[in-house]
């Protein structure tokens, strides 16, 4: 058994995500207090009550995920069960270096935070828009794209065979919209998320993210990082940054990074960290694999590894 843990991203929280792991281990309840330690709020407070418009609010949104996936990561961790490659989506991809051992969790939180507000200035709110397209291949979505004339939008998102997210201008993303239910997509539907990420539109909040990072000590992955760019294995800190950097302007590999690592021989793929939104793409790229999510129970999971 070959093992990789993933995490998920933006759209995976939700209310109540990480109280049970925080109730049930002293190792979930540091990593809680540690983010509020560096944010100054209670972000045990957030996670467990909400409200949800607050939790929602990207700022708030990436720093919630990362702590809630790195406490799961933690315990896991603590059943002397390792990954042999680590991925993220998205957001994720910070939860994947922090587990990595590539930038501290302190720093991680920080630069978060950082980002959501980066995202979020790069295009005032209602600006711009994001959709899911279900049903068409990759070649229809960009052509689709090259076809509007409203303004800008491109792919941003290639999670899984006929799940294709778009990104751009708000007018250009609602005539894409159109365009592909008239092209037979089985849907079109506009996300709830207040910032377009992974296209053109985030060039400014690439920039703020390079002097961030810039500023901050990486280490060399303790186990190799596929990235969402270019869907390769990273192991070098400068590859590492200049990727991060790049993700957020530059579409998101999904498909590409699961059919990476299932290549190299990786047959089980742990989701670390709120929901299964993972599991469920994993499965459509290729439901030979194994898929397992720690909301499930971290124990149930140990005890299914360790008996295979």
């Amino acid at each position: 058994m070959s093992i990789a843990f993933v995490f998920p991203g933006q759209g995976s929280q939700y209310v109540g995500m990480g109280k049970a792991l925080y109730e049930k281990y002293p190792l979930a309840k540091e990593t809680f207090d540690e983010a509020s330690e560096v944010l100054g709020y209670d972000m045990a407070e957030l996670c467990f009550n909400g409200p949800k418009q607050e939790l929602d609010r990207t700022f708030r949104t990436q720093p919630a995920i990362l702590t809630a996936s790195i406490a799961a990561y933690r315990v896991f961790k603590s059943f002397d069960i390792e990954p042999v490659a680590v991925a993220g989506h998205s957001l994720g991809e910070y939860s994947a270096l922090v587990a990595a051992e590539v930038m501290s969790f302190k720093d991680a939180v920080s630069l978060t935070e950082k980002r959501g507000i980066f995202m979020q200035e790069a295009v005032p709110e209602g600006k711009g828009l994001m959709a899911a397209i279900l049903g068409l291949s990759r070649d229809q979505v960009d052509e689709i794209c090259l076809t509007v004339k409203s303004g800008y939008v491109a792919s941003a998102n290639f999670n899984c065979p006929g799940q294709i997210v778009i990104a751009g201008e708000r007018e250009a993303v609602e005539e894409a919209i159109s365009i592909a239910k008239e092209m037979g997509a089985k849907r079109a539907i506009p996300l709830a998320v207040s910032a377009p990420s992974h296209c053109a539109l985030m060039i400014e909040a690439c920039k703020r993210l390079k002097e961030e990072l810039d500023k901050m000590t990486l280490s060399q992955p303790r186990v190799p990082v596929v990235n969402n760019a270019d869907a390769i294995f990273l192991n070098t800190t400068d590859s590492i940054k200049a990727s991060l950097i790049k993700q957020l302007d530059s579409p998101l590999l999904w498909e590409d990074s699961i059919r990476t690592m299932i290549d190299s021989g990786i047959d089980t793929f742990v989701e670390v960290g709120p929901g299964k939104v993972l599991c469920g793409l994993i499965r459509r790229i290729d439901n030979s694999v194994k898929t397992l999510y720690t909301d499930e129970g971290i124990d149930k999971i140990v005890e299914t590894l360790k008996s295979a």
